[in-house]
C-alpha cells in the first residue's frame, strides 16, 4: 500500500518551474514558488538541496508549489501575485508542524489552516488597495499544492490550474473560478461555447478581488505521479492533450517545463506563462 512506503526524500523528487512574460505583454505579472519544506519551518526552493547539504541535514517533510497570476495591469496584479506567493509560503511554513501534530485527532487541520491563510492574504490585499487609494485593487489568482505523503492538499482561488498525471491519464484537479465555468455548472452554456465566450476570462473569485472563495481539495499521491501547476498563459495556447503527451514523454521536470513554455510561445504567447512541474520518481519493487 502507498501509505506504508516511506516519505520521499530530496533524491526521490524531480521538480522545476519557469515563468515568461510571453510575446505580447511587456510586464510579467505571474509569480511562483517551487520547492519543499524542511523541519523547523525551513523553506527550500528548488535547487537549494543540490548545493552540497545532506538530506539528513535538511530533513525534507513536504513538497510546496504556488502559482499566482496578477489580475490586470490597472489593478497592480504583479505586486498582488508576488505578495500572495510570499505570504502563503510563509503561512504554510509557520503552521506546518502545528498541523502535522494535530492531524491525527483533527483531520481537517491542514484544510482549515490553508483556507484561513488564503482569506487572511485576501484581506491583506484589500487593505493594501485601500491604502493606495484611487480605487485600485491588488488582485491575483492563486493555486497552491502542498504535497505531504501520501495525501496532498490543493488550495485554489481563480483560474490558474493544477493537473495530475497518473500513468498516462491527465486530470485537472482544480476548478476554474470563472463566470464561464459557473454558467457551465448551471447548464446555461456548453463547455465548448463557454471556453470561447467572453466570460472565459472573467474571474468569479480572486485574491484581493471583489470576492475570494478559497477551495481546498485533498488528493492522494503515489510514486510516479506528476503534478503540474500553471497560469492560463499555458492553457490558452496548449491543449490538454498536448500537455498530457509532453508529461508522459518527459525526461525531467526542467525539460518538460521548458518544452511546454516553448509550446505556449509557439501557439501565440499572448499572456504571461508560468509552469511548475514536480514528480516522485517511480518506485521500483523492493526499493
Amino acid at each position: 500500500m502507498t501509505s506504508s512506503l516511506p516519505r520521499p526524500g530530496f533524491s526521490d523528487i524531480d521538480a522545476w518551474g519557469v515563468t515568461h512574460p510571453g510575446k505580447v505583454r511587456s510586464e510579467n505579472q505571474d509569480h511562483f514558488f517551487a520547492g519543499a519544506l524542511a523541519r523547523r519551518g525551513r523553506v527550500v526552493p528548488v535547487g537549494l538541496d543540490e548545493d552540497g547539504r545532506s538530506e539528513a541535514e535538511l530533513r525534507r517533510v513536504a513538497s510546496l508549489a504556488v502559482v499566482a497570476d496578477g489580475v490586470g495591469s490597472a489593478h497592480r496584479g504583479g505586486e498582488a501575485a508576488r505578495l500572495a506567493v510570499r505570504d502563503l509560503v510563509t503561512a504554510v511554513a509557520d503552521f506546518y508542524e502545528q498541523a502535522e501534530r494535530s492531524e491525527s485527532r483533527d483531520p481537517e487541520a491542514f484544510s482549515r489552516l490553508l483556507h484561513d491563510a488564503a482569506l487572511s492574504c485576501h484581506e491583506s490585499l484589500l487593505m493594501r488597495g485601500q491604502q493606495v487609494g484611487g480605487g485600485r485593487q491588488f488582485a491575483t489568482t492563486l493555486t497552491l499544492f502542498l504535497g505531504l505523503w501520501p495525501q496532498a492538499y490543493l488550495l485554489q482561488v481563480g483560474d490558474s490550474r493544477c493537473y495530475i498525471l497518473r500513468g498516462h491519464e491527465l486530470t485537472q484537479i482544480s476548478r476554474d473560478q470563472t463566470l464561464a465555468e459557473d454558467l457551465v455548472d448551471q447548464g446555461v452554456l456548453t463547455r465548448t461555447v463557454a471556453e470561447n465566450s467572453r466570460w472565459a476570462n472573467v474571474l468569479s473569485s480572486a485574491m484581493g478581488g471583489e470576492q475570494a472563495a478559497p477551495v481546498v481539495t485533498r488528493v492522494t499521491r503515489d510514486w510516479g505521479d506528476v503534478i503540474l501547476l500553471c497560469s492560463d498563459g499555458l492553457t490558452k495556447h496548449v491543449p490538454d492533450g498536448v500537455i498530457q503527451d509532453r508529461l508522459v514523454r518527459m525526461t525531467s521536470a526542467r525539460q518538460v517545463t521548458e518544452q511546454l513554455l516553448q509550446d505556449a510561445l509557439d501557439g501565440g504567447g499572448t499572456d504571461n506563462i508560468t509552469i511548475v512541474v514536480g514528480r516522485t520518481y517511480p518506485r521500483r519493487e523492493g526499493g
